[in-house]
């Protein structure tokens, strides 16, 4: 086996040899990095190598692109790969290959290659450290086909550096002490869901509760005391033995939107406990107890109202919500009921912001930063502000044939102006988005003009007055288009949150962390909506954010992230419990 002290003291010759199975066919990747020795642990090896070819010149990069072999290609039939190669074909069957799924997969590298004059490059090896299967390779394969070119040389060259992380762990026999099991209790979890067909977990469904109940039972066995609140939270509590200890609070949500991904919200409760139970394991104990809740519910999926697990505990949950009825026409009062729950209780959550040191969440970015400045991991400086509205318009449907242009009130058209007004208006500030992520014509037909749209409109930012300035400026942009246009139009205000600056002193504490495991502090902002906006109304807040794979699509099937990832954030978050400091007073 080779060791992290063979690689350093190794001549520069030697070094190149031991390496040379990791980038295919590219010695001269090892050769430039070997100037960078010692290295002070194999994540450092790694970023050494990834800076190398991040480096490189553009010809360089599409040379080693073109020399890893195409998936079940004629390099494979000919039994011609690199032992590497071979190992992680096999890995996932692909030497097993259907006539079917071969004739797909041939087909597939052909048309990669004529569109962007390179072989199609994917880490086969799975996020949880299976190998990934034929059917997830074939819809990768065909998803990818559809980008630019110079998207796919970034992913590409992103797939590569995952090739590499994953032969240096074999080379060095690495095993990940938390990587694995957060990703298939991720796994576990999934199995759940709402539909048949996809991963939907919806607040205090038959899924939602399985999933609370073994979210429970995985506490228990990480040593800590557990309970599940009247409004759904999962509550285990790593008891410290000082007295009058006060709680530092980690968490986040485990339900989902609708068709969601496996690592949003649940990672942040997954991956505490796995250092809980490793600090069990240990007989370790801290200075203050370590205490992870899993919120029942931040997605609004089911009631349409948001973050209701962590304003019960911030004592800002409005009793009102339990008259809120979902599609069937359920209460949340009757829903909560039906599952065991006391309503009434709710108001007896809200915590004592006295009694906390702080709340830090870990949280997949569900964004591409991360993923496009090469950081597995990102400090949090503040999350977003969010103002969302549902405006429905009136105009009238007539009939599209006989109706002259000039003479119409199309609904569906004051709709698309509207759009095109949020795009152009939120283009123009500093860390401002807008979306129109819902569009509906009711009853609309082919040959008939749109008598009413309706549509949503979310805009976030990360200062307020930037936000409400954007706001401001579309709503009497709506109103002057529906004037021209003789369009109706009725808005109603869903969600309004203020923007929640991250304190420096966590965020400082959790850059040492970040440092301890090897990596440079990154610093970015959250333009998704977290449980740690609500936390941060009783105490000061901290979030570490994860490397979103897959282009960093999230709220969707195709959210991922990897085991070495999962892995290095948990070693980072012992390092922050073990070094914590309370805010000086």
């Amino acid at each position: 086996m080779t060791t992290l002290s063979d690689l350093n003291s190794s001549s520069d010759i030697g070094f190149v040899d031991l390496l040379h199975g990791i980038y295919e066919h590219s010695p001269w990747i090892a050769q430039r990095a070997a100037a960078a020795r010692p290295f002070g642990s194999i994540t450092a090896l790694k970023r050494a190598l990834q800076n190398v070819l991040a480096q490189a010149s553009p010809a360089e990069q599409l040379g080693l692109i073109r020399a890893h072999p195409e998936l079940a290609g004629k390099a494979a039939i000919a039994g011609q790969l690199t032992a590497e190669s071979t190992r992680e074909q096999a890995r996932s069957g692909l030497n097993l290959c259907s006539p079917e799924e071969f004739s797909t997969l041939q087909r597939l590298n052909s048309d990669y290659n004529a569109k962007f004059g390179f072989p199609f490059i994917l880490a086969v090896k799975g996020p949880t450290g299976a190998g990934l299967t034929r059917q997830e390779i074939i819809t990768t394969f065909a998803r990818r086909l559809k980008n630019r070119r110079a998207d796919e040389l970034a992913e590409s060259l992103r797939q590569i550096k995952r090739i590499a992380e994953l032969r240096l762990n074999d080379l060095l026999d690495v095993r990940l002490v938390f990587g694995p099991a957060i990703m298939q209790h991720a796994e576990t979890l999934a199995s759940w869901s709402d539909s048949a067909y996809n991963l939907t977990c919806a607040y205090m469904t038959p899924a939602h509760r399985q999933t609370a109940d073994q979210l429970a039972e995985w506490m228990r066995e990480a040593g800590m005391q557990v309970h599940i609140d009247a409004v759904g939270n999962v509550v285990g509590r790593y008891l410290s033995d000082e007295p009058g200890a006060k709680s530092l609070m980690t968490g986040s949500h485990y339900d989902t939107v609708r068709n969601g991904g496996k690592y949003d919200g649940r990672l942040g409760i997954l991956l505490p406990i796995a250092v809980a139970r490793h600090l069990h394991q240990r007989g370790e104990k801290l200075p203050f107890h370590f205490e992870v809740v899993a919120f029942a519910e931040e997605e609004g999926v089911r009631f349409k109202s948001t973050f209701l697990g962590s304003t019960a505990v911030t004592g800002k949950f409005d009793l009102s919500l339990l008259e809120q009825r979902d599609a069937e026409g359920v209460s949340m009062r009757d829903a909560l009921s039906a599952a065991g729950h006391d309503a009434t209780a709710i108001a007896a959550i809200a915590r004592d912001p006295a009694d906390l040191l702080g709340y830090v969440e870990v949280h997949i970015e569900q964004g591409p930063v991360l993923l496009e400045r090469d950081h597995p991991l990102g400090i949090v400086t503040a999350i977003a502000g969010s103002s969302r509205y549902l405006l429905k318009l009136g105009g009238l449907a007539s009939h599209a044939g006989t109706t002259p242009m000039g003479m119409r009130r199309d609904a569906a058209s004051a709709a698309a102006e509207i759009i095109l007004l949020v795009e152009q208006r939120c283009s123009q500030g500093e860390a401002l988005v807008g979306t129109v992520g819902q569009l509906h014509v009711p009853n609309g037909s082919v040959n008939v003009i749109a008598g009413a749209c309706q549509l949503s409109l979310d805009i976030r930012a990360a200062s307020d007055s930037v936000r409400q300035a954007a706001v401001d400026d579309i709503l009497d942009g709506v109103a002057a288009i529906c004037a021209r246009r003789q369009i109706d139009v009725d808005i109603e205000l869903l969600l309004s949150a203020s923007a929640a600056p991250c304190a420096p002193w966590l965020m400082a504490q959790l850059g040492e962390a970040v440092e301890s495991v090897g990596l440079e502090p990154y610093r970015l902002l959250s333009g998704a909506g977290h449980d740690a906006m609500a936390m941060a109304s009783i105490t000061d807040v901290a979030m570490l954010f994860t490397r979103c794979g897959n282009g960093g699509i999230s709220h969707n099937p195709l959210e991922t992230m990897t085991a070495d990832d999962a892995d290095i954030a948990a070693h980072a978050l012992l390092a922050f419990l073990r070094q914590f400091q309370p805010k000086a007073t």
